[in-house]
């Protein structure tokens, strides 16, 4: 049996998706927070059961005879997210688990400028430390995250974002579908894997340009300073730890950390990867 995650999350509920299209329902069961949100699956014959990284004591119920497990990291950052993930890990091991996969980024560091892939690469250890077959999946940059970036570019005609580098943005469908594929056809990998990253990086000035094309005008890319930026954020009410994880984001970028691809994901989705330029054009139709 395999056992999900997260699965009523933006990454979790695609994954679940892509397996459900490779394996009977019956073999699938998932692990949520609140039951309720996945009554949908239930209907469709998956196991729904709740469990809960911060209550390790609710995982033993949700692991019950997996397989496979597939951690999808927690939503949290610092101590509490290597806490978290570390009991999802330590639950699917109890449960027996033949393997236990994680989902992982590209950038997991412990160097690195970017807070969450210190997280990243304690949970990776952590695996490993468990002498249980594991797969890690080094995801690509959620291309998604993109979106938050933009703030009111298509207004104002300015994309106002820190100095930046390039990023390989990357697809939570396409990343959803390679896991798919991991967890279903043994022996792909062992440990983290290569970068499952889309084939072209894309930084902010590519992004504007792509926006100018697309509405028929003019996108700027300004550079600002950290700190203004870091103040903008505080003066819209984001907590001051948020926006210091915001701006790492942009310290890692502009450090080449994130400058990075591999054929690997389009190998596993046997399909080109979504594009950067796909999203955006999302973008600007709903602004529309």
């Amino acid at each position: 049996m395999f056992v999900i995650t997260g699965a009523t999350g933006q990454l979790g509920s695609r994954i679940v998706e892509r397996l459900l299209a490779r394996v009977p329902a019956e073999q699938v069961a998932v692990s949520v927070r609140d039951p309720e949100k996945a009554a949908g699956l239930a209907a469709r014959g998956v196991r729904v059961r709740r469990g809960d990284f911060t209550d390790p004591g609710s995982l033993a119920h949700a692991f019950e005879g997996a397989e496979q497990v597939l951690v999808v990291s927690a939503n949290l950052t610092g101590a509490e997210a290597l806490a978290a993930n570390s009991a999802a890990i330590d639950a699917a091991v109890a449960a027996g688990a033949e393997r236990v996969v994680y989902t992982s980024h590209q950038g997991a560091a412990r160097g690195s400028a970017f807070s969450p892939m210190h997280s990243h690469a304690a949970s990776e250890a952590h695996l490993a430390a468990t002498g249980r077959p594991w797969t890690s999946l080094r995801n690509g940059f959620y291309a998604e995250t993109i979106r938050w970036q933009l703030g009111r570019s298509l207004e104002s005609g300015e994309l106002r974002t820190p100095a930046d580098g390039p990023v390989s943005w990357t697809a939570h469908d396409d990343l959803a579908e390679a896991a798919a594929a991991v967890l279903t056809e043994p022996g792909r990998f062992e440990g983290p894997t290569p970068p499952l990253t889309a084939p072209q990086t894309v930084d902010m000035a590519g992004v504007a340009a792509m926006l100018g094309e697309l509405t028929g005008r003019p996108i700027r890319h300004v550079v600002i300073g950290d700190e203004e930026f870091t103040a903008g954020l505080l003066a819209n009410g984001v907590p001051e730890f948020r926006a210091a994880i915001a701006l790492g984001m942009f310290q890692a970028s502009r450090r080449g950390e994130f400058d990075v691809t591999a054929p690997d994901l389009e190998k596993l989705t046997g399909r080109p990867a979504r594009s950067v330029r796909t999203l955006l054009e999302g973008v600007v139709s709903e602004s529309r």
